[in-house]
């Protein structure tokens, strides 16, 4: 296990032929298939290659889709009347509800249940059976990838079953698009922009677009949602940074009138330095994946780890797992200042030259595809927030730091309660 910078900037960029992912494919495809998360070598260039236009920054600048399911997170919020509530629970179907918009042209509303009115659709395809499986099977294959080479003795005919009706979902809006036209495909591209018609386009492989749409829904959707709940936390313990954060999108982005509204965009949200600085402390201190690994595919070295002092070159055989825990790279004092532990967003503004001792978003050639639609969707989340609730305030029992639950995605363990109101 390491900690060290250099030895991120090895495994991740410098030695990237050295490395692979070792077992993920057989953790993971029972549920993922053979996706950018499984695949090493040719297959995984094929498929980022494939995926790569879908995260284009034209297609990242469509922030106004966010918006409907921001209207219905809004109103779960007004249902509670200023009193306590979890909203790490809403964010997850927040997100997930946005991203299944974006890649499938279908969301399953999982915001939309009777406590604000709203129904679901009565599409088995859609709403509370789907979420519930996706949950539940990526319980399993996170608790198999931490079994590591015994991942196959966590199995079950649940989990079988769950990986079926998430499957059963996917084939369903795949198989839809795969029988479009040509024509037709064009048509529901000029109307907005969805994966699922890009990626048909270019293949008429079913389980190759299946296996893509779900692995992109999982990473984009439980890293959006980890990031944005402890964000939430960490404001509402706050009131100061809150305040600053709000003056700053009041006088970017106006009070929420539908003007101001049309304003946020990818470009207007990156000129936000406080906002930036803001989401920048929470991937530091929350990183979504705070610990990965890989495995030495030859024998090879690493820069740091051997010698008396730990500084010299280390040997590695092949076959050796090589963890790295980037949640403590992104704590530690020689990079960030003694008050590394304390959320600070202002330390951004000196920060220079951190290199690998921040990579919330790994490096190298598996630098995460989704990087700037996470951070855009992040952003128009808390401008939109901000001018519709200014009161947050975090109603815990004051505990520091909070206790975290990791399946591969770290999220709060006993949720983010919250109070939130207009003003």
């Amino acid at each position: 296990m390491t900690v060290d910078p250099e030895n991120y900037k090895a495994i991740l960029a410098t030695q990237f032929e050295d490395f692979n992912i070792g077992l993920r494919y057989g953790q993971l495809s029972p549920l993922l298939g053979s996706s950018v998360f499984t695949l090493d070598g040719e297959g995984w260039k094929h498929t980022r290659a494939m995926l790569r236009p879908q995260f284009a920054r034209e297609q990242v600048a469509h922030v106004k889709a966010l918006e409907p399911h921001i209207q219905i997170l809004a109103k779960h919020i007004r249902a509670n009347k200023g009193r306590t509530f979890d909203i790490q629970e809403l964010i997850f179907k927040l997100t997930i509800d946005t991203a299944t918009e974006f890649l499938f042209d279908h969301s399953v509303n999982s915001l939309c249940d009777e406590r604000i009115g709203m129904t679901q659709s009565n599409d088995v395809r859609a709403g509370a059976e789907f979420c519930n499986a996706l949950s539940e099977a990526q319980r399993y294959t996170g608790s198999r990838a931490f079994a590591h080479s015994f991942y196959w003795l966590v199995d079950s005919k649940k989990f079988r079953e769950n990986v079926g009706k998430v499957h059963e979902f996917a084939n369903f809006y795949v198989n839809k698009a795969l029988n479009l036209t040509p024509e037709e495909l064009d048509k529901k591209s000029e109307s907005g922009y969805y994966v699922i018609y890009e990626m048909a386009k270019n293949t008429r492989d079913p389980t190759l677009i299946r296996d893509q749409l779900l692995s992109i829904l999982l990473a984009g959707r439980d890293t959006t949602a980890s990031l944005t709940s402890f964000l939430f936390y960490e404001l509402g313990r706050n009131p100061d940074i809150w305040e600053k954060l709000k003056a700053e999108i009041y006088e970017n982005f106006g009070r929420g009138s539908p003007e101001d509204i049309e304003s946020i965009t990818f470009e207007s949200l990156k000129k936000c330095d406080y906002l930036k600085w803001t989401i920048n402390e929470g991937l530091r201190l929350y990183p979504t994946v705070p610990n990965n690994y890989r495995v030495a595919k030859k024998d090879t070295t690493l820069p740091r780890g051997g010698g008396k002092d730990g500084q010299s070159p280390i040997f590695v055989p092949k076959g050796t797992t090589v963890a790295f825990r980037v949640y403590t790279t992104h704590r530690l004092k020689e990079y960030y200042g003694e008050d590394a532990l304390v959320f600070r967003p202002e330390r951004w503004a000196d920060l220079k030259k951190l290199g690998w001792a921040y990579i919330p978003f790994l490096g190298g050639p598996r630098t995460c595809l989704g990087q700037q639609f996470a951070l855009t969707e992040i952003g128009y989340i808390f401008v939109r927030m901000a001018q519709m609730f200014p009161k947050l305030r975090l109603d815990d029992d004051g505990t520091y730091p909070p206790k975290k639950l990791i399946n591969v995605i770290m999220q709060a363990f006993k949720g983010v309660p919250v109070q939130m109101d207009e003003e």
